[in-house]
C-alpha cells in the first residue's frame, strides 16, 4: 500500500471550468442579459451545427428536454414508452410526467444496452416511443432499434394529444425513436453525430457532464419531410416559457410589449449565464474529448492486463464521448464491490456506481417493479465500479488511480 506521504485527493467528477468561461459569465452579467437572450440563441445555433441538425433548443435540463420532446410528439395517457431498466431515473421520469405507461426492458447479457429482442417483443398497439440510453457516452445500436420499429410498423396507430404531435406521428408512420444522450454530446456512430441519429435527442449539461452549463440541457431532432422545423422549435419555446408567445428578447424591440399566453405550460428555459459557460465550453470541447480518450486508453490497458471487464468506447465506426469509465470485477459480489470502493476512498480516490437499476429504487418498487424480473441488469450492477474520468486529472493522478486500483482489485480476482 502507498504511504500517506504519497496519498492524493482525487474527486470523482469536478467541472472543468477555465478563465474563459468565468470571463464570459462576467461579460454576460455586465451586459444586462442574464435570462434567455443572445448567448442562449448563439449556443443553440452552434450546438445545432455541431450535431449536424437544423435546430437545437437549449433548456434547463435534459429531463425537461425529454419531457418536452414527449409533449411535442403528443405522447401521454394511454400511450406506452419503452425504456431500459438499467439507467438513471431521468430517462423514465419524463415519460411518467406526461402520463404514459413505462415498459422496462432488461439489459443484454454483459452489455449496458437493453435487450433489443425483448424490446421488439414488447412493442404493441399502444407503444408510441422507445427511449434508448447512450450510457457512458457510447451510442446504442440504432440500426437494430429502427429495424424493430419497422418490423412492428403494422401495429402503429398514430394518435397524439396535440395537433403537432398528430402531424409528426402520422408523418413518421411508426414508433418514435428517442435518444437519451445525456452522456453523449460529441459521440459519433456510423459517421453521424449524437443528436442526428434518433428522431429526437436530449442532452444533459449538468455539472458532472463532459460539457457543462452548471445545469442545463438541450433537444435536437432530425428533419422530417413535410414538418416545419421552425414550428417544432416554436413549440419547444412555448412549452419552456409558460406558453408565452414572445420571449424576453423579442419583447425588447421598442413598442413590442404585448404578448399572448397560448397554453398554461412550463418554465424550463436556459439563461444567458448558463449559455455563457456553454459557449466557451464548446470552444474547448475538442480538447476535452481528446484528453478523455487519452485517459481511457490508459485505463483500457490496465483492465486488459487484469482481465477486468470494461466498456468499449472506441471502434472502427464509432467514437464515444468518453463520459464514464465503468468496470466490472469478475466474480466479485456486491459486498466485495463495496469493499473495493471503500479501499479506494481510503486512498483518496472517489469512485461511483452507474447504475443501480431502477426496479431496485423505492419509487419504482412502489409502482410494482421487481428487480428479479431483470436479472441481466442486476448482474451488471452487482460488480460495477465507475472510476474517476475527467479533464482535471493529471497524468500523475491517472497513474495513481491505476496503481491503487490494480493493487486492490487483485485481492478479489
Amino acid at each position: 500500500m502507498l504511504n500517506n506521504a504519497e496519498k492524493r485527493d482525487i474527486p470523482f467528477s469536478p467541472p472543468d471550468i477555465s478563465e474563459l468561461e468565468i470571463n464570459e459569465v462576467c461579460d454576460a452579467l455586465r451586459s444586462g442579459w442574464i435570462t434567455t437572450g443572445p448567448r442562449t440563441k448563439e449556443l443553440e445555433k452552434r450546438l445545432a451545427e455541431y450535431c449536424h441538425t437544423e435546430k437545437c433548443v437549449c433548456l434547463n435540463s435534459a429531463t425537461a428536454a425529454e419531457e418536452l420532446i414527449l409533449r411535442t410528439l403528443g405522447i401521454g395517457e394511454g400511450d406506452e414508452v419503452i425504456v431500459p431498466a438499467y439507467t438513471y431515473t431521468a430517462s423514465v421520469s419524463a415519460a411518467i410526467h406526461v402520463g404514459a405507461k413505462i415498459v422496462f426492458i432488461d439489459s443484454q447479457p454483459d452489455s449496458v444496452e437493453m435487450d433489443y429482442d425483448k424490446m421488439e417483443a414488447a412493442i404493441n398497439e399502444k407503444t408510441k416511443a422507445i427511449i434508448a440510453v447512450d450510457l457512458g457516452g457510447i451510442v446504442c445500436d440504432y440500426d437494430r432499434i429502427y429495424q424493430a420499429v419497422e418490423n412492428k410498423k403494422s401495429l402503429f396507430n398514430p394518435s397524439g394529444s396535440t395537433e403537432l404531435g398528430q402531424k409528426i406521428q402520422k408523418k413518421l408512420g411508426r414508433i418514435a425513436v428517442l435518444a437519451d444522450s445525456a452522456h453523449a454530446l460529441g459521440a459519433k456512430w456510423h459517421g453521424k453525430m449524437a443528436g442526428e441519429i434518433a428522431d429526437f435527442t436530449s442532452f444533459s449539461f449538468h455539472a458532472v457532464k463532459n460539457f457543462t452549463t452548471a445545469e442545463g440541457g438541450a433537444a435536437t431532432w432530425r428533419t422530417l419531410e413535410g414538418i416545419d422545423n421552425e414550428e417544432i422549435y416554436k413549440q419547444f419555446q412555448l412549452y419552456s416559457l409558460h406558453g408565452q408567445s414572445k420571449d424576453a428578447l423579442a419583447k425588447t424591440v421598442k413598442g413590442s410589449w404585448e404578448y399572448d399566453i397560448v397554453g398554461p405550460w412550463y418554465k424550463c428555459n436556459m439563461t444567458d449565464i448558463m449559455a455563457a459557460i456553454g459557449l466557451r465550453q464548446l470552444d474547448r470541447y475538442p480538447g476535452i474529448l481528446s484528453r478523455r480518450k487519452e485517459i481511457i486508453g490508459k485505463y483500457d490497458a490496465m483492465c486488459d492486463s487484469l482481465d477486468v471487464k470494461r466498456l468499449c468506447h472506441y471502434g472502427e465506426d464509432f467514437n464515444s464521448s468518453g463520459h464514464l469509465y465503468i468496470v466490472r470485477v469478475p466474480n466479485a459480489s456486491d459486498d466485495a464491490r463495496r469493499e473495493i470502493i471503500i479501499k479506494m476512498a481510503e486512498r483518496g480516490i472517489a469512485c461511483n456506481v452507474h447504475y443501480k437499476p431502477l426496479p431496485m429504487m423505492t419509487a419504482y418498487k412502489n409502482l410494482g417493479w421487481d428487480i428479479k424480473d431483470f436479472p441481466n441488469a442486476y448482474k451488471l450492477y452487482e460488480n460495477a465500479i465507475t472510476l474517476p474520468l475527467h479533464t482535471k486529472l493529471s497524468d500523475e493522478d491517472v497513474d495513481y488511480i491505476i496503481a491503487n486500483f490494480s493493487e486492490i482489485v487483485k485481492e478479489y480476482i
